[in-house]
């Protein structure tokens, strides 16, 4: 190994810091009030840190851990499938990086999971026990295990390089292409199903939000989540991982922002058609004019239309700037989306005295939840290759690419 690839190799790893910097401060008392409420969760069973009753079974654990964390997780198989799939290999470097948010948001969607079944080694029943093939929440469940599994083999070629298993490296990355469509087709399946679920709640679920074609809804904007949250943790780690990004990785970050935010422009238009298209199909018009109504359009023009043409705006004009903060309203709007299907719209009817509000426990656990992800993925970056080629792999990587797209074509 040259002396350039040494000193180059040994500056992407993290140097000796004091462990008392205010952000593992707060990470840690974050961390230490999350176990308590586990402790509290798995000792006093659901009541003793959620408002969950018979009118709202599903809270915040499914409506925004779940729901909103399956969605912003489709970086994922969006960049993959651009790359590899579309051929557009100036995208190449954003690959690791995508994945690695979507496997750590996959894994902490079934911890979280976890905490609201309340019994963890129930989880694999459906698959052993009791098969409920006919259910939707089987093939959820089955796509979401298998799509688990995808994102974690897709992400081991780092690791390995990490560790130095080459062989096992090598055997990965040769099988990408095949990991990628599969991945597409298992994240096409459930992020639709997620939505389809709601298909048996016609008289529960208002109107302007229920539709026959909600399942093409969180597919399409799972698309729009998965661009956009590239975009947002790009920028990030831009910000606080700059000395662990190559030169490669900061060359191509402008050119994948904006050709991210021209994607996620189309697609947003094409979501506010479908929607539109939606209330015509079954005559809704009038329902705009109510309180719920008027919170709709804060929705749908608010968090999809002005992101849209915010996106336009910014790709037209190479500003990069208003992309990133664009990104910030488009994820944003996933989550409102979300929120407003599973728990905000979901029994418009019932009196105010009756309506979900989180209890403070499931607050501190979603907090907790996020901490413990972003706590990982820095330890993940600060170590693996992931914003840079490793020294030793250098050459293997455009290998690696150019039989992707032999295999491809």
């Amino acid at each position: 190994m040259s002396e350039q690839n040494v000193v180059a190799k040994k500056s992407f790893f993290p140097t000796d810091r004091s462990l008392y910097t205010p952000f593992n401060v707060v990470c840690g008392v974050i961390l230490l009030v999350g176990l308590l409420l586990t402790v509290m969760r798995f000792t006093g069973g659901l009541a003793a840190v959620t408002n969950l009753d018979d009118n709202y079974p599903w809270g915040l654990w499914i409506g925004f851990d779940l729901m909103a964390g399956v969605a912003l997780a489709a970086g994922g198989y969006t960049t993959s499938a651009a790359c590899y799939i579309f051929g557009i290999k100036r995208f190449h470097s954003a690959v690791r990086p995508a994945i690695l948010t979507g496997f750590l948001g996959y894994a902490l969607v079934v911890v979280s999971l976890n905490y609201d079944v309340g019994r963890p080694w129930r989880l694999p029943y459906p698959f052993v026990v009791q098969r409920g093939t006919t259910s939707l929440l089987f093939e959820v469940a089955a796509c979401v295990a298998l799509y688990l599994t995808v994102l974690f083999l897709e992400y081991s070629p780092a690791a390995l390089e990490w560790l130095g298993f080459k062989k096992l490296r090598n055997t990965l990355v040769r099988i990408t292409m095949v990991l990628t469509i599969f991945g597409v087709v298992l994240s096409t399946l459930h992020q639709s199903s997620l939505g389809a679920l709601f298909l048996i709640a016609p008289s529960k679920l208002h109107p302007l939000w229920y539709s026959t074609y909600i399942p093409v809804y969180f597919f399409i904007s799972s698309i729009i989540a998965g661009l956009s949250m590239v975009i947002f943790e790009g920028t990030l780690s831009h910000k606080y991982f700059h000395d662990k990004m190559d030169a490669t990785y900061r060359s191509e970050h402008d050119g994948l922002v904006l050709g991210f935010a021209k994607g996620a422009s189309f697609v947003m238009a094409g979501y506010v058609i479908i929607k539109i298209i939606g209330i015509a199909v079954e005559n809704q018009w009038h329902l705009l004019a109510t309180p719920y109504g008027l919170w709709f359009l804060v929705e749908l023009i608010g968090f999809v239309a002005l992101p849209c043409y915010l996106y336009a705006v910014g790709a037209r004009d190479k500003n990069l700037k208003l992309i990133q903060r664009t990104s910030i309203i488009a994820v944003l709007g996933i989550i409102l989306n979300r929120l407003n299907v599973c728990i905000i719209a979901f029994n418009w009817y019932l009196p105010w005295s009756q309506k979900y509000i989180p209890h403070w426990g499931e607050v501190g656990l979603t907090i907790f939840m996020l901490t413990v992800g972003v706590l990982v993925f820095r330890f993940i970056v600060t170590r693996q290759p992931i914003f840079y080629e490793h020294p030793e792999y250098q050459a293997h990587h455009a290998e690696d690419l150019d039989v992707h797209h032999k295999a491809q074509h």
